[in-house]
């Protein structure tokens, strides 16, 4: 699916998930805008991007890792709802 070029927007919900799983608000927007949008369920899309990551997180260490938004396109912008994040 094509990338826009409409401003991005984390919901209240999607901030604090990325908080608690490790993910940056630059690291979601670096994702959404520059990785192939999937088609998620009920109008929603997803994205995934890996970043080299060779740190700890939860006491292990993971040289990944891979950040995964789920968002809606609306006309003026686009909202992050949730993102997942995964290490390894």
């Amino acid at each position: 699916m094509n990338k826009s070029s409409k401003p991005i927007r984390l919901s209240a919900h999607a901030k604090i998930r990325a908080s608690l799983r490790g993910a940056t608000e630059e690291e979601i927007i670096e994702t959404v805008k520059t990785s192939e949008w999937q088609t998620y369920e009920l109008n929603k899309f997803e994205y995934q991007k890996d970043f080299i990551f060779n740190q700890f997180w939860n006491n292990k260490f993971y040289k990944t890792k891979q950040l995964k938004p789920i968002f809606v396109e609306e006309e003026k912008e686009i909202v992050v709802v949730t993102v997942y994040v995964y290490y390894f």
